[in-house]
């Protein structure tokens, strides 16, 4: 386990409209504003897009993504947090369910997708956690590790 001790800073409530993409829009607002780091709470509506719901095999040393597409409108929340890169800039992590009808999808968004009408989000800020995202060879992605 690996922790970081932080406090709670501004809180944002976002109106994100229609076509704007995520991560994208989040990554924009949080370097527009300063903010390192937070914790993301979404809901609204998810257009088109694709996200990520699982590897292909779990059991494989390289990761090899399900990519899902979305293609039309869908139910969205979701959750994240915010934390810089390795050059300092915002990048999201936001898992969310996505729904339709009576079918439901679970997926992360770095993929991208677009909001569909409109979503609201609330971003509070974490202040003094020292924690970052660096490209692990092992997974070949970023992951959260120490500054």
């Amino acid at each position: 386990m690996l922790v970081s001790e932080g406090k709670m800073g501004r809180i944002f409530v976002i109106r994100l409209e229609d076509g704007e993409r995520l991560p994208d829009a989040l990554e924009a607002f949080a370097a527009e504003k300063g903010l390192a780091a937070g914790l993301c709470v979404l809901l609204g509506g998810a257009g088109d897009g694709n996200i990520v719901a699982g590897p292909v095999d779990g059991e494989a040393r390289k990761i090899i993504p399900i990519v899902l597409a979305l293609g039309e409108a869908h139910e969205l929340a979701a959750v994240g947090t915010l934390f810089p890169d390795a050059e300092g800039a915002p990048r999201l992590h936001m898992h969310g369910a996505f729904g339709r009808g009576n079918t439901a999808r679970v997926g992360c968004v770095r993929r991208g997708v677009d909001i569909w009408r409109l979503a609201e989000c609330v971003v509070i800020e974490i202040l003094d956690a020292d924690m970052v995202r660096k490209v692990d060879p092992a997974f070949g992605f970023e992951i959260l590790t120490k500054a």
